[in-house]
């Protein structure tokens, strides 16, 4: 990475070195042979939206902050848009759709916004509840409101994408822009030597964090200015000459406090890298064996959870999102230290073997043929649930008896948990990645959109109930950092292995603890309200 980084700015040029360009053909599926590179990208210009500099670990990036008294600029950014239409109805696009149709109303933009569902999709009636209805010709079949949309936000499953990409296309009218809140179709067509049509422009803007975190922090920033989900931003083709205010402004619609910018390329390999460790699966499988680790040492199955998935769920994450990810160890007692110590130094370089892992599928193309191979079998061989083995059956009667006041910090979960997210921080660094995306899509993404779900619901029943990319991915490999943390990490504790101190001293230097600390100062103005009444479904998957 070079020493300055601009993402996005209004009424001026600017430059771009960001980790988060594919150089070379995928058809080999080597490992890393689609993984990203430090390359500059094209000057972009935006007579839109003012940027703002941060300084992350040393190096500059420009943002775009976000907020409600930005909304009277979306008519200028929506220039020459009469018709969006959201195809799909999942995680995210019953919120997207609300949040964009309720901030250009909040203007008076003559834009409508349209969803498009396949003919007899059973949600019909739950987009008529949410108030998109085919008398006033805001609900369509998909490919009618494909055909009519001057920007087409495609959030079917990343699965139906890469089945329907040819239609999807085919069906566009020209001079329409092509909107993806994720890299995963690109990926594909990378697989496959292809790409989307010349002619049109293609944008992404990709919320970190799950639908129904986009619509609730939406809705409280009716009354605290700020409140959202933070998005990166991504200009893969721009035809117009407009794509880069576009995708600003569809940003800034759906609420996001501030924006990044990424490539659809970066943002595939970082996301879904990202969903299958410490956002879902590492989680999954660290509460798994320190539950069966912890009751191994005498504790009741209640105390076993509570110090395993409620100390992650109800206080380390709260602390990092807060005041960073060091401020777990330095709140510490002593004693407690030397315990994070122990854990931090057996778990690290274990689960960055898993990462690394998981990166190389990733970067590859290995995983997303994987999304689409068990899609291509999920009629015969539909997904199960996880949330009645006893693990999470006990966690529903501790979440039931909850006392907020008394959940612990444990320090060997502490350090464990902070290890993997380390690892998967160092993963995505030494492969070129720019701080922001790494913290957003690692850490701010974990602490404050799925986590507070976690506590809320439970991890099981987010790995139940996210994308299918992500489930497919978390069942994969969560079962692998419950194997290596049991067979290497907890064992090299047991056996009094000595601390890795050079590890540990890169980790209390590490200079990513100033950057997620500057990212802190952006969260987010409130804290999402899991239990209050939404318009956007929790359950996303039946």
């Amino acid at each position: 990475l070079s020493s300055h980084r601009t993402l996005i700015f209004g009424k001026m040029k600017f430059s771009l070195a960001l980790g988060a360009i594919l150089a070379s053909s995928v058809a080999a599926f080597a490992p890393s042979a689609i993984a990203p590179t430090s390359t500059s990208l094209n000057a972009f210009t935006s007579n839109v939206f003012e940027p703002v500099e941060v300084t992350l670990a040393e190096t500059t990036e420009t943002i775009v902050k976000g907020g409600r008294d930005l909304f009277p600029l979306l008519p200028k950014a929506f220039e020459g848009i009469q018709k969006i239409g959201v195809i799909g109805w999942g995680s995210q696009a019953p919120a997207q759709a609300q949040n964009i149709r309720d901030s250009l109303n909040e203007v008076g933009a003559d834009i409508q916004v349209t969803i498009g569902l396949r003919e007899g999709s059973a949600s019909y009636p739950e987009a008529v509840e949410c108030g998109f209805t085919e008398d006033e010709g805001t609900l369509g079949e998909m490919f009618k409101v494909i055909g009519e949309s001057d920007l087409v936000i495609l959030l079917i499953s990343d699965a139906a994408q890469a089945k329907l990409y040819k239609k999807v296309f085919a069906a566009m009218k020209p001079g329409a822009t092509l909107g993806l809140s994720h890299g995963f179709l690109l990926g594909y067509l990378d697989s496959i030597n292809e790409s989307f049509p010349a002619e049109m422009d293609v944008i992404a803007v990709c919320p970190k964090g799950m639908g129904p975190s986009v619509r609730r922090l939406y809705e409280q920033g009716k009354e605290t200015n700020g409140a959202g989900i933070n998005a990166s931003f991504g200009v893969h083709q721009d035809v117009s000459g407009k794509a880069t205010d576009l995708a600003l402004g569809w940003g800034v619609a759906l609420g996001s406090p501030f924006m990044f910018e990424t490539t659809l390329r970066s943002e595939y390999c970082s996301d879904i890298y990202g969903e299958r460790g410490i956002l879902l699966g590492a989680v999954h499988g660290i509460v798994e064996s320190l539950f069966r680790r912890y009751m191994r040492q005498g504790m009741t199955p209640e105390q076993a959870f509570t110090e395993s998935c409620e100390s992650i769920t109800g206080n380390i994450v709260k602390t990092i999102s807060t005041q960073g990810i060091k401020a777990v160890y330095d709140g510490l007692s002593a004693d407690d230290k030397v315990i994070f110590k122990q854990a931090y130094s057996a778990s690290y370089k274990p689960a960055k073997e898993i990462l690394q892992e998981i990166y190389d599928e990733v970067s590859s193309g290995n995983e997303i043929r994987t999304v689409i191979m068990h899609g291509d079998r999920i009629e015969k061989f539909p997904v199960g649930k996880i949330d009645g083995t006893y693990c999470w059956q006990v966690g529903e009667k501790v979440r039931a008896e909850r006392d907020e006041e008394k959940i612990p910090m444990n320090p060997f979960t502490a350090g464990v948990y902070v290890a993997t997210m380390m690892a998967q921080c160092d993963v995505l660094l030494e492969a070129g990645h720019p701080y922001s995306e790494v913290i957003n899509e690692s850490v701010i993404e974990a602490v404050d959109s799925l986590s507070p779900y976690m506590h809320y619901r439970g991890v099981a029943f987010m790995v139940d109930n996210c994308s299918f990319t992500a489930k497919t991915g978390s069942r994969k490999w969560a079962p692998r950092f419950d194997y290596i943390l049991e067979q290497l990490a907890y064992t090299a504790v047991d056996t009094g292995k000595a601390v890795n101190e050079e590890l540990f001293t890169e980790f209390e230097n590490h200079r990513i603890h100033g950057a997620v600390l500057e990212c802190c100062k952006l969260r987010p103005s409130v804290d999402i309200s899991v239990d209050v009444p939404s318009s956007t479904k929790e359950i996303v998957i039946e």
